[in-house]
């Protein structure tokens, strides 16, 4: 009899777990702020969505938003935070005008390559500061790095840039920090979505831009009107993009759906930056062999003048913004330890 009894309890449990399972089930609807044509900036995140299916049996699931479709992109923090939409993929950066400090967690002139970006980012202080800075300026949302990518170009041009002068007077889309030293070097810069760029270049409203890898500004065809193309990118040696979930939602989700969107997206890190590092010769070859594009390199000069550049401006805007200034001590002052495993480690440049 107590065999019996503990049976139908086991079978009674087996029934009753199913629907215990099916009524933790979550859609995440995701705006994106990068065409998913894009790859390495908006391709990671398909991927992500599928990953979550399968993870997790089908009760986590991630429907993506091509810009604009649902928000627009400079739209997205806001949207995730009152809870207008659950989560969205996006960039840092974008909410320079909102919080000072964040392109920090996007891309830094002169900054972290992406090894040593992930570095601090897990295993130093930079998650918690992530998401403290969020917190601490009022948005409700849980935040991870979901995709990063290795340097950008510097830019296009429709000219040579052999001294700060020539740069003085142009009209030039620029992303972050990055733009702001381009502002002191006499450039009135401007932040517009992928999308627009193209359109502002061939009407004049711009003379100049960057936007991201070769592989992926060679899809918004900016090769099509202008040639010179210009390295190192030392606005951004790496770019780092993140996924947010209003934290209502992430704070109700079961630790199983934390986890694997937690795991889904670290592995996109990975994925992304593999992705990226693997498509760029191609497209270089392609610009100078088929679309007369001319690849230059900065002068030490000119790298010398962005490089002190950007040093006043980190400082003016560490002298303006408290948190800034905490985030960018902490993360010099892991660069600084790290240094000594750079220098003695990697093969040297040549």
């Amino acid at each position: 009899m107590k065999h019996a009894l503990t049976s139908l309890a086991l079978a009674a449990s087996l029934l009753t777990a199913p629907a215990a399972f099916a009524a933790d089930k979550l859609l995440l609807k995701t705006p994106i702020a990068f065409s998913t044509a894009l790859p390495g900036l908006g391709s990671p995140i398909p991927r992500v969505a599928e990953q979550l299916d399968l993870m997790s049996g089908g009760t986590l699931k991630m429907k993506v938003y091509e810009p604009g479709k649902l928000v627009p992109p400079f739209e997205i923090l806001d949207a995730v935070s009152s809870g207008k939409i659950n989560s969205g993929y996006t960039t840092a950066g974008y909410w320079a005008g909102k919080i000072p400090a964040a392109p920090l967690f996007s891309a830094v002139p002169f900054g972290p390559e992406a090894g040593e970006y992930m570095a601090w980012l897990y295993y130093g202080n930079g998650m918690t500061l992530y998401q403290e800075m969020y917190d601490q300026a009022g948005f409700n949302v849980h935040v991870m790095p979901c995709a990063i990518i290795a340097p950008e170009t510097s830019g296009w041009f429709a000219k040579e840039i052999n001294t700060p002068e020539d740069l003085n007077g142009l009209k030039m889309r620029f992303f972050g920090l990055g733009g702001k030293v381009m502002q002191k070097l006499g450039v009135a810069t401007s932040l517009l979505p992928g999308g627009e760029i193209f359109p502002a270049l061939e009407k004049g409203a711009i003379d100049a831009t960057e936007f991201s890898m070769p592989a992926i500004d060679a899809r918004l065809g900016f090769h099509k009107l202008v040639k010179f193309n210009y390295f190192p990118g030392w606005h951004q040696q790496a770019t780092v993009f993140e996924l947010m979930i209003n934290k209502d939602v992430w704070n109700e989700a079961t630790d199983q759906h934390k986890a694997i969107i937690e795991n889904a997206c670290k592995a996109s890190v990975t994925d992304s930056y593999a992705e990226g590092e693997a498509i760029q010769h191609a497209a270089m070859i392609d610009n100078v062999e088929n679309n007369g594009v001319q690849i230059k390199q900065w002068s030490d000069e000119m790298l010398a003048t962005f490089r002190s550049t950007w040093d006043e401006v980190a400082a003016e805007e560490a002298a303006g913004d408290e948190f800034f200034n905490k985030v960018l001590t902490d993360m010099n002052e892991f660069r600084d330890g790290y240094k000594i495993w750079k220098e003695n480690a990697f093969l040297p440049r040549k």
